[in-house]
Order: C-alpha cells, then structure tokens, then sequence
C-alpha cells in the first residue's frame, strides 16, 4: 500500500478475509490518506474486529463512500461506527446492510448521524432495526438534508415504529428514493406516513411492498402520491390491497407523468379491476416496467389489456409480467397475443403458469410466434408449465432457427 500512497478506491468485498488479513489491512490503510471509497461487504471476519480497520479514521478521513454489507458486525462495532462518524465530515455513502446485530447500537449510530451533514445515502437494509430505531432515526433526519436514499427495509419488528416518529422525515426535502419494503407496517404507520410521504416532492422510487397490513388503511396514502410528480418506481407487490385501495391508486395514477415502473403483482383485487387502471395507462407515456404477477386476472383484464395496446398507450413499455394468473382462458391469450406485436419496445415478457399447475398451449401460441417475430428487442419469454404439443414444438424449432436462437422461451424443466 506504500506504493499506491494516493490510491482513492479500494473494494475487498466478498474476499474471505481472515482476523490476520483485517489487523494488516488496518495497518495498511495508514499508507493511503487519499482513499475515498472502502467497500469490506461479505467478509464475516470484519465483525467484532471493526476498529482494527478503521482506526485511522478516528483522527478524520477523505472518505466518502464506506460499504460494510453482511460483515457480521456486532453491537460493540455497530458503537464503534456512531462513535466514528464524527470524524467523517466527507462521508456520503453509508450501507451497514444485512447486520442484523447492530440495531442494538442504533442510539449510537444515530447520535454519529447527526455530525454528518453531507450524507445522500442511509442503507440499513435487515440490520435489526425496533420501534425504537424510528424514533432514534427520526431525531436525526432533521440533520441530514442532502439525504437522497433511505433504505430501512426487512426490518420487520419496525412495525408500529412511524406511529408517532416520522415528522423529521418530511425534512428530507431532497429523498429520491424510500425503501420500506418488508416492515410489518401497520395500519397506524401508514396514516403517519400518509401525512408526511406526500411532502416528499423529489421522491423518485418508492417501495412499500410485502407490508400485507397495510392493505386495507392505505386508501388515503395511495390517493395523496399525485402529490409526488417526479415518482418514476412505485413497487406495492404483495401489499393485500382491496378494491377500494386500488381504486385509489388508479385515480391518482393519473397524476404521475413520469412513472416508469409499477408493480402491482400478488393483490388479488387487481383481478376483474384492471380496468380502473388501464383507463389511467392513458396518462402513462412514460411506463417502461408493468409486473401484474398473480392479480388473479380474468380474460376480460388481458382482454382490455389488449385494447390499451393496440392504442398505443404503452407505446415504451419493456418488460410485462403476467405470470401466475392461471384463470385467463385460452381466448383472452389469444387476444393479447394477437396485440402483443404493438409493444416495440417489449424486450421481456412473462406468461408462466403457477407451480402448482400446468395446461396444454391453446392455437394462441402461433399468435404469439407472428407477434415476436416483429418485435425487435425482445430477448425473454417466459412460458414455464405450459406444454407444447409435437406440432407446437416443430412450430417454435423453426422459429428458433429463423431467428438464431435470438429468443430464449423459458419453458421451465418440463421441456
């Protein structure tokens, strides 16, 4: 390291490093003044050794970007970070993901949060994180005010946590990207957040999915995102919407010009209600990614679905997911297939079938041969437990080799 003295990156992830290897590296860091970004993630050895490292920060460092994700880092290290981060006045990314131990020293990390300023990325992603963790986090949002992505997800005893400490976080003015995915939020979290995620108005991503409670009380959050105009990503899979919800977020779909992305899969009320949505799609010049995995859609859903196509309105769309919606007959495929080749810009696409189940292809399948056949950047079909008949499998073996292969059909392991 004597020899690389202005070495600005290092990144040692994943490298099986020994309790030796991390006492050298400590020592070695001393060599390199310069360094702006240390990445140590998936190295179990770093736990519970963590100030042999980082000694030499505590006298202040030009470090910017310090990644420890799945180190095995106990509660004593996750101190040793609170107590550090006052010597980091640089820092801007931090990621102490997938540590599950450290939310026990959350009071400490959270008191370092405040000393920095400069900070635009907060990612505790499964770190074991409490009610308390909210509260704790809370008092310190007002300190970082060029924070743009917050990652607190699969902390799932946080739950119940933003009830009464979620204020400060409508002082992220410049939040881009919110991730509480896989947080037990509760109905009383939600109406929180319902009064302070509108404020938010540089969100960009937000992801709220598998919080199956907030199903039923989500209908006020999910109207007020029209307030979010610069929203692109919006992931709600997984969250037991009802009709009333969905209808929600329809209307308010209507007021997001520039949503690329949304998934909707595993809510069952979508099914025999994507209408309400497809009205919306109108409005959507923008959407690239629509995930509709088992929404227990019906033939008039993919029927309808059809329709917005044809028109035009998903003119840009990329990557459709309609998997696992096993109750759409061999005519709707027929007609969405049919309409499939008015996708340009498809480049993945997703029909599989349940597990659980398996059906002969229906004539559709030619259909969707002559549609594919037009679309240019399409790569990936997935079709797994749906089985060909002989004369199907002759049909796909002459298109594969028309189109040399371009085209690969996920027909799973059955065939």
């Amino acid at each position: 390291m004597h020899l690389v003295s202005k070495l600005k990156i290092l990144r040692l992830g994943s490298c099986r490093l020994t309790t030796d290897d991390v006492r050298a590296l400590g020592e070695a860091l001393e060599a390199i003044p310069e360094l702006e970004e240390l990445s140590l993630s998936w190295n179990s050895r770093v736990g519970g050794n963590l100030p042999l490292i980082l000694q030499k920060f505590q006298k202040g460092s030009k470090i910017h970007t310090l990644e420890l994700v799945d180190c095995d880092l106990t509660s004593e290290d996750g101190t040793f970070v609170g107590d550090l981060l006052p010597m980091m006045q640089n820092l801007e990314v931090l990621d102490l993901s997938i540590n599950r131990n450290i939310g026990a020293s959350l009071n400490s990390i959270a008191q370092g949060l405040r000393s920095t300023s400069n900070l635009k990325v907060l990612k505790l992603h499964s770190c074991g994180l409490s009610q308390d963790s909210v509260r704790l986090l809370d008092a310190a949002f007002r300190y970082l005010c060029e924070l743009k992505n917050l990652d607190l997800s699969c902390n799932k005893e946080l739950g119940g946590g933003f009830e009464d400490s979620s204020a400060q976080l409508a002082a992220l003015e410049h939040l881009e990207v919110l991730d509480l995915h896989q947080c037990s939020l509760t109905a009383a979290d939600v109406a929180s957040l319902t009064q302070v995620i509108p404020l938010l108005s540089s969100l960009q991503e937000l992801d709220l999915s598998a919080n199956r409670k907030m199903g039923s009380s989500s209908e006020n959050l999910l109207s007020r995102l029209r307030f979010l105009p610069a929203l692109r990503s919006l992931l709600v899979n997984g969250c037991a919407l009802e009709s009333e919800t969905f209808a929600a977020l329809a209307e308010a779909s209507a007021y997001l010009p520039a949503l690329e992305i949304v998934d909707l899969s595993w809510n069952k009320c979508v099914g025999g209600n994507l209408k309400l949505l497809l009205e919306m799609l109108k409005f959507l010049a923008a959407l690239r990614v629509l995930r509709l995995s088992s929404c227990a859609l019906v033939t008039e859903d993919v029927a309808l679905l059809a329709s917005v196509i044809q028109a035009g309105h998903l003119a840009k769309l990329q990557k459709l997911d309609l998997s696992y919606n096993d109750s759409i007959c061999d005519a709707g495929w027929a007609i969405f297939c049919q309409n499939v080749g008015f996708l340009k810009e498809l480049s993945e696409l997703d029909i599989s079938l349940r597990p659980s189940t398996s059906r002969d292809c229906g004539r559709w399948f030619r259909h969707l041969l002559r549609a594919v056949s037009k679309l240019s950047k399409i790569t990936e079909i997935g079709m797994k437990r749906w089985i060909l008949p002989t004369s199907q499998e002759e049909e796909l073996e002459h298109f594969q080799q028309d189109h040399r292969g371009s085209i690969h059909f996920d027909l799973g392991e059955g065939q």
